[in-house]
């Protein structure tokens, strides 16, 4: 008999049962690490994630990842245990959590009413900031017991996560029963998002049915500048990825680059009145190097923007960029409807190429996508 592990991964039984022995026998082969949640307009780190990680008795990363180290667990009947290691390694760290800041531990919903996951939970007066994040690949029969348990938890100060939200019909029912304060957008969600208006429609869904029931949206897994500032204009207040910042010791703080571009990004999406709340950031060249897969601007030696580099569309031959004049370039505080005139003005062959927008002193701040440009006049009139 074999277990069933994620990966196409199977191990013999007795062998997952002698691995999680040394687990069980020595808990520090089980080390966690806490990812950064961060606040996205204020450019502050929130909260952290625990995330498990296993290593060997000669201090070697294990070859199976956490996710199967729980999965083999759970078949053989022992997950609660494993995670009761993790929660009790969380609940022992929770008082030096920096002030402000929160804490989100993984636990199953079908294992949490279970003594040796709940037990180590209510033995604990004052749970707060702890906040429980359900991570469900098992359908859960009767919820009432579990309903009932977090009604005490909470009573003790802990919040509640939904992880994987958006990610099917289960994933809606599933915020419906639990009334979460925190809600985690499923990745694929995430991944692409700044370039998939269908998955930006779903996020602000998501976000105002949030608000609805005074829960916050998380966007987890954002690792690229156009994701999180897609993110910022649809005002998604926490976001967590390799990005803004990797698992680490505690308590990692967020690198004052980062930070930085952060803020400046966060401001720029307040203005959504104006064409700068919609700027996308865009990749500057200067040695006339196309950049891959991207829209890129080359400047000239005052770093004033001269050509436009725009990948070409998938099927059109030779593949790679149309190399295009700056048809149109507009300030930062230039209003929506004045820079959509300009661009019904522009000569059809440049009509729907990207907008530049740019600073006081001419430097590029980013293009604006005609399409984009669009919708949100669509909507500002529908509102």
């Amino acid at each position: 008999m074999s277990v069933s592990l994620p990966e196409r991964v199977d191990v013999a039984v007795s062998e997952w049962d002698a691995r999680l022995a040394t687990v069980f026998a020595d808990p520090s082969l089980l080390r966690l690490v806490y990812q950064p949640i961060v606040d996205l307009q204020r450019g502050t780190v929130a909260g952290y994630e625990t995330l498990a990680r296993f290593v060997t008795p000669d201090g070697r990363s294990s070859e199976a990842t956490p996710d199967q180290w729980f999965a083999a667990a759970d078949a053989v009947g022992r997950g609660a245990e494993l995670e009761s290691i993790v929660v009790r390694q969380a609940l022992a760290v929770l008082p030096t959590l920096p002030a402000d800041c929160f804490l989100t531990v993984n636990v199953s919903p079908h294992l949490l009413t279970q003594p040796e996951l709940a037990e180590p939970l209510l033995a604990v007066d004052d749970l707060a900031p702890l906040v429980l994040e359900l991570t469900e690949h098992h359908a859960v029969g009767d919820l009432r017991p579990l309903i009932d348990l977090r009604d005490r938890l909470r009573a003790k100060g802990a919040l509640l996560a939904l992880d994987d939200a958006g990610s099917g019909y289960s994933g809606l029912q599933q915020i419906t029963q639990f009334r979460p304060q925190l809600i985690k957008l499923d990745r694929a969600l995430v991944t692409g998002a700044d370039g998939d208006e269908v998955k930006l429609a779903l996020v602000e869904m998501l976000g105002e049915f949030g608000g609805r029931i005074d829960a916050w949206l998380l966007a987890e897994g954002i690792e690229t500048w156009g994701e999180l500032q897609a993110f910022l204009r649809l005002r998604v207040p926490l976001g967590q990825g390799w990005l803004l910042g990797r698992p680490g010791p505690p308590w990692v703080r967020l690198d004052p680059e980062v930070r930085d571009r952060l803020r400046r990004q966060a401001a720029q999406a307040l203005l959504t009145e104006h064409v700068a709340g919609l700027a996308e950031p865009v990749v500057v060249v200067e040695d006339g190097t196309a950049p891959d897969g991207e829209v890129g601007v080359e400047v000239d030696e005052y770093g004033h923007p001269r050509w436009l580099f725009l990948p070409l569309r998938r099927g059109e031959d030779p593949p790679g960029h149309r190399r295009a004049p700056v048809s149109l370039r507009v300030p930062a505080s230039a209003g929506l409807s004045e820079v959509a005139r300009r661009v019904a003005a522009r000569p059809e062959e440049t009509r729907f190429d990207p907008v530049l927008c740019v600073d006081g002193q001419g430097t590029a701040l980013g293009v604006v996508r005609v399409e984009r440009l669009l919708l949100q006049l669509a909507a500002a009139h529908a509102g």
